[in-house]
């Protein structure tokens, strides 16, 4: 693979496995970001290449969970489950035990780690898993449809070969994982932007979460108000994730997409449109560093899928908005709402909205400034 390659990570293999039909969390969103994103020739070409993954080997599953979680995890795929297990997370309504369980999760954390070897040994300038993005599994601790963190074990990889690492969520849900395994080190910047934790899972992620030791500053949450609509939260971004990268100044970025942040996630109260990850992803490119990107949440399919491809799209340099075959995305994916392509609908803005959600993300963007900034000798601007 010649240096500069976008690589998609993928493999039929994890079509394979699937959490109980009844379950929010739906594995057929790669899938079918995978098919949309062939059918639109974005995974071909010079620039452009597919990729397996491998298993992820049990030695690096343990540079962040304990033996003994691997062990039960594996026992309970097996149907062996016990008090144990469940109190380690496995075998709740969050966390499942499911046929293949444990293979889809070491498959699946497998892809990020490709991602990782790829972009680290530069064969690889950008990559996509998007079954990635685990970020609630703790240690010793199944969370939020999570059960093997992939993106705290790929940002272990990078940082093991002494690259500073960005680390960047904008799943709905903080990344609390991720968080717990960065608290104390500043190797690893954690910058995520969630939906105010008063009002939703797992309860993290406040501003003034910021880290603690040589990681007092590196860790840096963005609560938002519910009803966040695009405009206030690129103006969030803008005011508090630009500066600090600026300043930070990282090798690589690992990127967490989750979708659950767009109108219409059944399981969140964001407003977003997938136009604002555009946005995003083309904020980050302008810095020229290696980006890994991943899945995360988003339980409205059809959007996730739609929000994936349009981001892959946009990261492997495959997007215009004068490309038919990319305006007729919306088509191909015969959405019932949306025939437009890849890009959602700007959605209207209410006056209410505006004057709920812009008083309390000000005060958090000045609360951040003040108490995050000084550390990294940011001079912040008044808002």
């Amino acid at each position: 693979m010649a240096a500069g390659k976008a690589a998609f990570i993928y493999s039929p293999e994890l079509e394979k496995f699937s959490y109980p039909p009844d379950h929010p969390f739906n594995t057929v969103r790669a899938k079918k970001t995978r098919n949309l994103a062939k059918s639109l020739d974005m995974l071909e070409g010079d620039a452009r290449i597919e990729i397996p993954p491998e298993p992820a080997d049990r030695l690096v599953l343990k540079k962040f969970h304990t033996a003994r979680y691997l062990h039960a995890l594996q026992q309970a795929s097996k149907g062996k489950w016990d008090a144990e297990a469940l109190h380690m997370g496995i075998g709740t309504s969050d966390c499942p035990i499911f046929k293949g369980l444990f293979d889809y999760a070491v498959l699946a954390t497998g892809a990020s780690i490709t991602a990782a070897k790829l972009i680290g040994s530069g064969d690889a300038h950008v990559a996509f898993n998007p079954s990635g993005g685990y970020h609630h599994a703790f240690p010793e601790r199944a969370a939020g449809f999570c059960y093997i963190n992939d993106v705290v074990l790929a940002c272990i990889i990078l940082a093991e070969e002494q690259k500073k690492v960005l680390y960047l969520d904008v799943d709905v849900h903080h990344g609390d994982g991720v968080v717990f395994a960065f608290y104390d080190r500043s190797d690893v910047m954690t910058i995520s932007f969630h939906q105010n934790p008063r009002t939703l899972f797992p309860g993290t992620g406040f501003e003034d979460e910021i880290g603690t030791g040589r990681g007092t500053g590196y860790c840096v949450n963005v609560p938002l108000p519910m009803g966040t609509y695009d405009q206030a939260y690129l103006e969030a971004f803008e005011q508090i994730a630009m500066p600090l990268i600026r300043a930070y100044n990282p090798d690589v970025f690992v990127f967490e997409l989750g979708a659950d942040a767009l109108a219409q996630d059944p399981l969140a109260n964001l407003r977003l449109t997938n136009n604002v990850y555009v946005d995003i992803i083309n904020h980050l490119l302008s810095f020229d560093r290696p980006i890994l990107m991943t899945g995360g949440g988003g339980y409205n399919v059809e959007n996730t899928v739609r929000a994936w491809t349009l981001a892959w799209a946009v990261l492997c340099g495959a997007y215009s908005d004068d490309d038919i075959n990319i305006a007729l995305g919306g088509v191909m994916l015969e959405s019932t709402e949306w025939h437009g392509g890849l890009r959602d609908r700007n959605l209207p803005v209410t006056k209410q909205q505006k004057d709920t959600v812009a008083p309390a993300l000000n005060a958090t963007i000045c609360s951040i400034k003040k108490s995050v900034f000084p550390i990294h000798g940011i001079i912040a601007k008044s808002t």
